[in-house]
C-alpha cells in the first residue's frame, strides 16, 4: 500500500509540480489558497490535456465550471482524472466580427490551432475539483485555476496533450503599483455596493488579499466585462499594465452602475408622485401634437361621440361633460379613473328620454289577453279599464298594479301580455329574499365594486324610459340591520314621488313616472301597509276545474307534445290526448289553484308514452305504433293509483250530519259537520283541529239553538241531562272561520229533533245569537 501511494505521488509531481498537495476541496477561500508554483524549478515543462471551451476565460485562483461536448477532449480529461486531475485551458481567439462592439483594448496575442480553433498561446493550468458525466454524453467540470502557462508544442505521442511552461509574474512593489492596486480594491467595493446579492464570502476574500497578482485576477474574473477585455488581462505579462487596464474597466463599470441607480431612483420618484407624472404626460401629449401624432384619451373620445348622438337632460349633459374633463386630467392607472369611467358609462347607458310609442288599443289588448290566458274574466276587465284610462290621458303616467294570487295562476305572464298589448318593453326582477336597502337604491360610489340598485339596472336592461316593470314576489321582502327594502320601494311605487327617484350610485334624479310598475304576490298580508296602500290590488283566484280543462287543451297539452318529441313528424305516431284524460289528471292527480303541477303531470304522461314508442322501435321484433290514444284508463295505467279523492256528498240523509262549504288555497270544497248526543251534564265538546274563531262560532250556534228550543219542540231537559260532541272530519287539516255557524246549528237541531238533513244541500254562513 505504501509503495502504491509513493508511485502516485511521484506521478503527480512529475506532471504537475505546480499543484502539489492540492486537496480539491469545493469550499475554497481565496485568501487561504496556498499554491506552490516554484517547487520543481528543475522541471519547468509539463504535459497536460489541452482544452478550449467556447466563450470562457479562466483566471488563476478562480473556480470555473466547464461543459465539454467534444469527444476528442473528453477522453484525455478522463485519463487526467485517473492520474493527477490536471488540465490546461487556452482561451479561444475571437473573430473580428465578434469584437465589433466598443472595447477598451484590442487583443493581439500569439496563437495556435487547437481542435480546429485558433486559441491563445497563453492559458491557465487548472486542477479538476469535480467532474460529472451526463446521459447525453457531455462532461461537466469544476476547475480551479493555478497559474498562467505558455504553450510550447503538442506531445509527440499524444496530439491531445500539450507541452506547457509555467509563466511566473514578477512581483512589483513599486509605490505606483501599490497605489493602483488599492484604487482597484476601492473601486471594486463601489461596484459591489451597487450589485445586489453579491457573494459575501468572495467579497471578504478579495478585500483581504495582499498579493496584487491575485487581486487583479480575481477582480477581473468577478466583474462584468467583455470576453476580449478578460483575455487582455490574462495575456498581459506585466502586472502594472494589467492594473492600469483593470482600473479603466472598473471606472467604466462604476459609472454604468451609478447611472443605472440614478435612472431607477428617478423612475421610482416619478411613480410615487402623481403630479409629476401628470406633468410629464401633458408634455408628452404636447410633443405628440407637435409631431402630428397627437391623440386624446380614447375612452373620453368614445364617450364624447356617444354624448353627441344621445339626447340627455340638460343637468345630465353638464354632469357627463364635467366627469369627462376630470378623466382627461387623470392618468388611466389611478383608481379614481376607473370609478369615473364606470359612472359615465352608466349615465350614458340609461334611457333618459328614449321611450317606445304606446299602442293603447283596448280591443287589441283584449285579443292578446284572451290568446294568452283562459278565464280570469274579472282580472282582464280591470286591466282593460286601466288601459282605457291611459288611452284618454295625455300623460304617460300609469297606475301601480299588484297581482295577488296563488302560485301558477299566470301573474307573471299577465305582465308580459300587458307589455305586448301596449307595445312596451318588458323587464322583470325578483324581490324574493332581498334584505338590503342598497339592492333597491344602490351603493355609493366610494365603495369598491359599487353598482346602481336593481331599479336602475332594470331600466338599463329595458333600454326604454317607459317599460312595463314587474317586481316579482314583493310579499317576500325581508329586512335586517342593512335597512328595509320595502321602505325604499315607497318612493319607487308612489306616482307623486317617483318623478325624482334618487339612486345612491347616480346621485341624480331619475324620472320613473312613465314606467308601468306591476307587482306580484301570493298573499297581501305580509306586504307592509304603506306599500300596499300605494298599489291597486287585483286578486287572481284559482282556476276552476272547467277552466283548467280548457287551459290544458289549448295550451299545456300542445306544448308538452312538442317539448317531448311526440309530434307526428318526429315520433311517427299520432298521439291523441282526450279531454277525459285531462279531467282524470285534474280531479285525481293534482290539487292546486294554478296549473303548474297539472302541466308537470301531463309531461310525465308524455314521457312515459315516448319511452314506450322508443322501446317498441328498438325491440327484437320491431312494432310500429301508428296511433296512441290517451284516455282516463290509460292515465291510470301510466300514473298508478289516484293521489287525491274527490269531494263526494253523502249517499243518503242522516241525523246529526250537515254538509258545509269551505274555502281552500286550491279552491272550494265541501265538508260534513257531525254532532252526537249522549248522557251527561250539558257539556259541549269540539274536535277536528278547529281554530278559535270556529270554536266561538260553534258556541254561538249552540247558544242560539238552546235559546230557541221551544220553536222546534225541543225538551229543555236535554241540555241538562245530555252532553254534545261536534266533530269536523279530516282532523289533520286545520280549520277556522265563522262561516260554519249555520251548518253547526243545522246539525245540532237535527240531532235534538231526530230529523234528517238533506244530503244534496250544502250551506255556509255565520249565525248570530239572535239567529241572523
Amino acid at each position: 500500500m505504501n509503495k502504491e501511494n509513493e508511485n502516485k505521488e511521484k506521478t503527480a509531481n512529475k506532471s504537475a509540480g505546480l499543484a502539489e498537495n492540492d486537496n480539491s476541496n469545493l469550499n475554497i477561500t481565496v485568501n487561504t489558497q496556498e499554491i506552490s508554483l516554484q517547487r520543481e524549478e528543475e522541471k519547468p515543462d509539463y504535459i497536460l490535456p489541452a482544452l478550449s471551451p467556447a466563450g470562457i476565460v479562466v483566471f488563476p485562483y478562480a473556480l470555473t465550471p466547464l461543459v465539454i461536448e467534444n469527444e476528442e477532449e473528453i477522453k484525455p480529461v478522463e485519463e487526467s482524472v485517473g492520474e493527477d486531475r490536471m488540465i490546461v485551458i487556452f482561451p479561444e481567439i475571437p473573430a473580428k466580427k465578434d469584437s465589433e462592439e466598443l472595447q477598451v483594448v484590442d487583443v493581439d496575442v500569439p496563437s495556435f490551432m487547437l481542435h480546429g480553433k485558433e486559441v491563445s498561446s497563453i492559458g491557465v493550468a487548472c486542477r479538476i475539483v469535480k467532474i460529472l458525466k451526463f446521459p447525453d454524453g457531455t462532461v461537466r467540470l469544476l476547475t480551479r485555476g493555478l497559474s498562467r502557462a505558455k504553450f510550447l508544442a503538442f506531445d509527440d505521442k499524444n496530439p491531445h496533450l500539450a507541452r506547457i511552461k509555467k509563466l511566473e509574474t514578477a512581483p512589483d512593489t513599486s509605490i505606483e503599483t501599490i497605489a493602483m492596486a488599492r484604487n482597484a480594491v476601492k473601486q471594486f467595493q463601489e461596484v459591489v455596493s451597487f450589485t445586489a446579492n453579491f457573494p459575501e464570502e468572495l467579497k471578504i476574500a478579495i478585500l483581504n488579499l495582499t498579493d496584487n497578482i491575485r487581486i487583479v485576477d480575481l477582480i477581473a474574473d468577478t466583474i462584468n466585462i467583455s470576453y476580449n477585455e478578460k483575455l487582455a488581462i490574462l495575456t498581459i505579462p506585466d502586472l502594472q499594465e494589467r492594473l492600469h487596464l483593470l482600473t479603466i474597466l472598473l471606472n467604466r463599470e462604476v459609472e454604468v452602475l451609478r447611472l443605472g441607480s440614478e435612472i431607477q431612483s428617478q423612475v421610482h420618484n416619478a411613480m410615487s408622485k402623481s403630479q409629476r407624472e401628470f406633468f410629464l404626460r401633458e408634455q408628452l401629449k404636447t410633443i405628440k401634437e407637435q409631431l402630428g401624432e397627437g391623440g386624446g384619451n380614447p375612452d373620453t373620445e368614445n364617450f364624447r361621440e356617444k354624448l353627441s348622438t344621445k339626447k340627455l337632460p340638460e343637468n345630465i349633459q353638464k354632469l357627463v361633460e364635467k366627469e369627462l374633463d376630470r378623466m382627461e386630467q387623470m392618468p388611466p392607472t389611478v383608481a379614481e379613473y376607473n370609478i369615473a369611467y364606470n359612472y359615465v358609462d352608466w349615465l350614458l347607458a340609461l334611457p333618459w328620454d328614449e321611450g317606445t310609442q304606446d299602442r293603447i288599443d283596448a280591443v287589441e289588448a283584449q285579443k292578446i289577453l284572451d290568446r294568452d290566458h283562459f278565464g280570469l274574466k274579472d282580472v282582464k276587465e280591470k286591466i282593460l279599464e286601466f288601459l282605457a284610462v291611459l288611452q284618454l290621458k295625455k300623460d304617460k303616467k300609469a297606475p301601480i298594479i299588484c297581482f295577488v294570487g296563488p302560485p301558477g295562476v299566470g301573474k307573471t305572464s299577465l305582465g308580459k301580455s300587458i307589455a305586448e298589448a301596449m307595445g312596451r318593453k318588458f323587464v322583470r326582477i325578483s324581490l324574493g329574499g332581498v334584505r338590503d336597502e342598497a339592492e333597491i337604491r344602490g351603493h355609493r360610489r366610494t365603495y369598491v365594486g359599487a353598482l346602481p340598485g336593481r331599479i336602475i339596472q332594470g331600466m338599463k336592461k329595458a333600454g326604454s324610459a317607459n317599460p312595463v316593470f314587474m317586481l316579482d314576489e314583493i310579499d317576500k321582502l325581508g329586512n335586517d340591520f342593512r335597512g328595509d327594502p320595502a321602505a325604499a320601494l315607497l318612493e319607487v311605487l308612489d306616482p307623486q314621488q317617483n318623478t325624482s327617484f334618487n339612486d345612491h350610485y347616480l346621485e341624480v334624479d331619475y324620472d320613473l313616472s312613465t314606467v308601468m310598475f306591476i307587482t306580484t304576490a301570493n298573499i297581501s298580508d305580509t306586504i307592509p301597509g304603506p306599500l300596499l296602500d300605494r298599489m291597486d290590488v287585483v286578486r287572481l283566484p284559482g282556476y276552476t276545474a272547467n277552466e283548467k280543462l280548457h287551459i290544458a287543451e289549448d295550451f299545456l297539452i300542445p306544448r308538452q307534445l312538442k317539448e317531448n318529441g311526440l309530434e307526428k313528424e318526429l315520433c311517427g305516431a299520432d298521439v291523441q290526448f282526450l279531454p277525459e284524460a285531462a279531467e282524470e289528471i285534474i280531479s285525481y292527480y293534482t290539487r292546486e289553484a294554478g296549473v303548474r303541477t297539472l302541466e308537470r303531470t301531463i309531461g310525465t304522461v308524455m314521457r312515459k308514452i315516448a319511452r314506450e314508442i322508443v322501446e317498441a322501435k328498438n325491440a327484437d321484433i320491431p312494432k310500429k305504433l301508428t296511433k296512441v290514444v290517451v284516455d282516463a284508463k290509460e292515465v291510470r295505467r301510466l300514473l298508478g293509483a289516484h293521489k287525491f279523492l274527490g269531494d263526494e256528498m253523502m249517499s243518503e240523509p242522516e241525523v246529526g250530519v250537515a254538509t258545509g262549504m269551505a274555502w281552500t288555497s286550491v279552491g272550494g270544497t265541501i265538508l260534513q259537520v257531525e254532532t252526537s248526543m249522549m248522557p251527561g251534564k250539558g257539556d259541549l265538546k269540539l274536535t277536528g283541529s278547529l281554530g278559535d274563531v270556529m270554536k266561538e262560532s260553534a258556541m254561538a250556534a249552540f247558544t242560539f239553538v238552546r235559546c230557541n228550543a221551544d220553536k222546534w219542540n225541543i225538551d229543555q231537559s236535554l241540555f241538562r241531562e245530555r252532553d254534545f260532541h261536534i266533530h269536523v272530519p279530516d282532523g289533520a287539516t286545520p280549520k277556522d272561520g265563522p262561516s260554519a255557524g249555520v251548518t253547526i246549528s243545522t246539525a245540532l237541531i237535527s240531532v235534538l229533533t231526530g230529523r234528517k238533513v238533506r244530503n244534496d244541500v250544502s250551506m255556509t254562513g255565520e249565525i248570530t245569537l239572535h239567529g241572523k
